[in-house]
């Protein structure tokens, strides 16, 4: 595909960097010449230098020939105007990054009457995947393929939890709530698991199940915990914004602090069903204070890394249930599950995730078969969603027949109204939705997962 990227922020160029080897044509718009240089010598793409929602600058970048225009800068105003004008100039699908929340209720009509195919708004996607983590309580992320038929969850294997020292042919007799497993982190090492691989204590555990069915399998686990009812926010932005107007609604009992007293007390009034505290959250006296050791969660979302870290390393020590840590520095990654930070977050990937799924989508129509794709564990297995949309060799042919590449795994088949989560017997037929996980990058094709 022909792409062009407006806006190289953090979201911009970790977009980038996950299409980049993909076999697309990129060309990207900035206004600054050095962040252009420094990624046209990095990766194989072409750059332009200057305002991306300027006619001549897009058609000097041949936005014209282009299938998708992606405008990311800072500027909302910027971006949807970016978005207006590749339109004139002729490329048929457009995404705007849209982050102010008087915005919020006009985005379904922006995308209709102005022609923008996806407005994404990183700090309320970041609040929703936020939100469903502190949803499910035993769960640590949720993803969904197959319109929200299919669920891929992670999970760990605390104290107590009954999956711990069963193989998984052990658990396919033992469990009545068929899921499978298909990938488990254990310290640094990520695995594609065999049937003959055991579970440990503290492995984190994916695994795909239809969706209506999750509640059973938590429950056959041992895994089922009461719902969280009260709730720490520390940071008062747009991201904890929509947090806590989305559990105020659920009857949560919300503390947010906030240490800007402007920005407080904004807050305050946009949030009566919250509590809203002006003071340092960063601070061990507040949070003592503010009764931390009573919270069930503790969503830490400040601007600085290396504090939300530590005050959710402080509100583990405090024995809060569960601690979420926004994280977007990716070199801090490698050491978040030695320091006990096992829920983390980051707007960046969050939306990139959510653009690069539509890309691999519109690719789709143009002759890639990926649905859908999320990356698991820290970026280093991806979960395709295939469309088994043309005839191939192996359909109609048990899945123990074939011959597989190494560490890929088919996790479920989606046939019309049916989720299959299959074993052996099992067979991929034309017209079916299948999804593969994988240690391999830029599967595009069915035909890659087979030797």
């Amino acid at each position: 595909m022909n792409i062009v990227i407006i806006g190289l922020g953090t979201i911009g160029k970790t977009i980038l960097k996950n299409l980049a080897g993909e076999g697309h044509t990129i060309t990207l718009i900035d206004d600054d010449k050095k962040i252009i240089e420094d990624l046209i010598e990095r990766y194989d793409v072409l750059g332009v230098v200057g305002n991306g929602a300027s006619m001549d600058i897009q058609k000097e970048a041949g936005v014209g020939n282009a299938d998708l225009v992606i405008a990311l800068t800072q500027s909302d105003e910027l971006n949807i105007l970016a978005c207006l004008v590749a339109k004139k100039v002729g490329v048929k699908n457009t995404i705007a990054r849209v982050r102010n929340p008087d915005y919020r209720k006009q985005i379904a009509v922006m995308k209709e009457d102005l022609g923008i195919a996806m407005v994404v708004n990183p700090e309320e996607e970041t609040a929703n995947e936020i939100f469903d983590i502190i949803d499910l309580p035993s769960v640590n992320q949720i993803e969904h393929f197959a319109e929200g038929r299919v669920s891929l969850v992670e999970i760990v294997a605390e104290k107590g939890c009954s999956l711990i020292g069963e193989t998984l042919i052990s658990l396919g007799k033992k469990l009545t709530t068929k899921i499978l497993i298909c990938a488990v982190q254990r310290g640094d090492e990520v695995i594609i698991p065999n049937g003959h691989f055991m579970i440990k204590e503290g492995d984190r555990i994916h695994f795909t199940a239809n969706a209506k069915s999750l509640g059973n399998f938590l429950a056959e686990a041992k895994l089922v915990k009461s719902p969280f009812k009260n709730i720490m926010i520390i940071g008062g932005g747009r991201i904890g914004y929509y947090l806590a107007d989305a559990l105020s609604k659920k009857k949560c009992t919300i503390k947010l602090l906030e240490k800007d007293p402007a920005t407080a007390e904004e807050l305050a009034e946009l949030l009566p069903r919250a509590t809203v505290i002006c003071g340092n959250g960063t601070q061990h006296d507040v949070l003592i204070e503010e009764g931390i050791e009573a919270m069930d969660a503790f969503v830490a979302l400040t601007d600085v890394d290396e504090e939300n870290i530590i005050v959710s390393m402080f509100a583990n020590k405090k024995k809060v249930k569960k601690s979420i840590t926004q994280v977007e520095s990716d070199d801090l990654y490698g050491m978040l599950d030695e320091l006990g930070i096992s829920n983390n977050i980051s707007p960046k990937h969050v939306v990139a995730g959510r653009i690069i799924s539509y890309i691999r989508a519109l690719a789709n129509s143009v002759g890639s078969s990926v649905l859908t794709l999320y990356q698991l564990v820290n970026n280093q297995v991806e979960a395709l969603e295939f469309s088994a949309k043309k005839r191939e060799a192996f359909y109609d042919k048990p899945l123990r027949e074939l011959k597989m590449k190494k560490n890929c795994l088919i996790a479920c088949i989606i046939r019309e109204n049916e989720v299959i989560i299959p074993n052996g017997d099992s067979q991929i037929h034309l017209g079916d939705h299948v999804v593969v996980v994988t240690t391999h990058k830029n599967f595009d094709d069915l035909n890659d997962v087979i030797e």
